[in-house]
């Protein structure tokens, strides 16, 4: 599965503190619901996700067997892609109105473009059983008052790592500050390993370096205040970049990483960790789920599989503990069967969410499937992400698709060495300026 975007959390009203909230006691249920075949009418209902690997496409194919099945007269046409095509088949359906009936929306700015146009249903009345039971979860997804997705999975991004390599390198403990990570990087390399793999050519996980070293560099009121305002002149801006510049001087990445993908094939950023070939890479709490994908086991890394959050900067004014992070939910288009909702809650039952965490697909927001999370490494990023002072939202996300593209494309830039830490805030204050 996978990630990106940008408003702080805090300010949707969702702290890290809220979340905790949202795992507490909640009337849930396992009905698959009454969609309109119950009434005697076939109905079909398209939905897209972006689970196209294993477990993930076993696992959704059998949900929504199960809920035919209770559901006579109701088919599901299920269409399952990469999530950088998914995104582009999206924006394409966005554009002409005809998006599936079921289909992924991320929060931020790019919801509420989406609200505005007409494109989205209003949960708020005909789900709201589900939207109590979730919580302050769903705060990400609220456009003037109205809830318009059910989150699945929020998580944060952090360092994915083999921890036999590092072993075998002789690293002991995950870096802490970046004057570790350098010489974690350092270290790695005399020992004959490429440090890091980085899907830059699909642009958005080059972006997550600098969206760290921005909440490393910026205190939390100059993010909040950024979103809300679109300016973007103080000086942490320009000093993330110049933090990026430092590390893509570094070279740690993986050879051919200008044009490597996110995490379509063994050769993409995630199939490269998965097989052993990089000993770690910046990616949200998808990545083990993704890399399960990417193995003839279907294991992933399995027990050499570990986690450690993005290291503190010297002399940054933002919290070290404070996390980068977003999930994705659910939602139904506007003009989408009265069974849409019906599915999308079923998505969202103790039943279905206890199999998506069992499965490492994600972390569930759903209070009853929590202790469900199988894999030490994401029971590890859970705890950091409930304990962090605040969880900032992938910056093109809460941007929205015009600001946050013109950013991600001149940090893509920066990585190719053809634009600068000054530049990147110039592209972007300029596509905001434009509105």
């Amino acid at each position: 599965m996978p990630r990106r975007r940008a408003v702080s959390l805090t300010a949707l009203g969702m702290s890290a503190a809220l979340l905790l909230a949202a795992c507490g006691d909640g009337d849930a249920t396992d009905d698959t619901g009454g969609g309109d075949g119950q009434n005697g009418d076939d109905v079909t209902l398209t939905w897209w996700h972006n689970s196209n690997n294993e477990p993930g496409v076993s696992v959704y194919e059998q949900v929504a067997a199960d809920f035919e099945d209770a559901n006579p007269g109701v088919t599901i046409e299920i269409t399952p892609l990469a999530h950088e095509d998914m995104l582009t088949r999206l924006d394409a359906a966005f554009q002409t109105g005809d998006t599936p009936d079921v289909y992924m929306e991320r929060g931020g700015g790019e919801l509420a473009s989406h609200v505005e146009a007409g494109l989205t249903m209003d949960l708020t009345e005909v789900a709201a059983d589900t939207i109590e039971k979730l919580g302050s979860s769903v705060d990400g997804w609220t456009n003037e008052g109205s809830v318009y997705a059910l989150p699945f999975s929020v998580g944060v991004v952090g360092f994915w790592y083999n921890k036999s390599i590092f072993e075998e390198a002789g690293i002991t403990e995950p870096p802490a500050t970046m004057e570790e990570f350098y010489e974690v990087v350092d270290t790695l390399k005399a020992a004959g390993v490429e440090p890091i793999s980085v899907g830059a050519g699909d642009k958005w996980p080059a972006a997550h370096y600098w969206y760290y070293f921005a909440l490393r560099q910026c205190s939390q009121d100059v993010l909040t205040d950024a979103v809300n305002s679109l300016d973007f002149s103080d000086p942490c801006f320009v000093a993330a970049g110049e933090d990026l510049e430092e590390l893509i001087a570094a070279e740690p990445f993986n050879t051919g990483f200008l044009a490597t993908p996110a995490q379509t094939g063994p050769t993409s950023a995630s199939g490269l960790l998965a097989t052993g070939r990089v000993a770690m890479e910046l990616a949200g709490h998808w990545e083990p789920g993704v890399m399960q994908g990417l193995t003839e086991d279907n294991e992933g890394l399995g027990e050499d599989t570990g986690w450690f959050p993005f290291p503190a900067v010297e002399g940054g004014e933002g919290d070290p503990e404070a996390a980068l992070g977003g999930g994705d939910a659910w939602a139904c288009s506007n003009d989408a069967p009265d069974a849409c909702v019906d599915f999308i809650t079923y998505l969202l039952s103790d039943e279905v969410q206890k199999t998506f965490a069992e499965n490492d697909m994600g972390l569930p927001t759903n209070p009853a499937a929590v202790d469900s999370v199988s894999d030490p490494a994401l029971a590890d990023l859970l705890t950091f992400r409930d304990q962090a002072p605040f969880v900032q939202l992938y910056f093109d996300t809460a941007f929205g698709e015009n600001v946050g593209g013109a950013m991600n494309d001149e940090i893509a830039l920066v990585f190719a060495g053809e634009s600068s830490a000054q530049g990147i805030v110039d592209a972007t204050q300029a596509a905001a300026d434009l509105g």
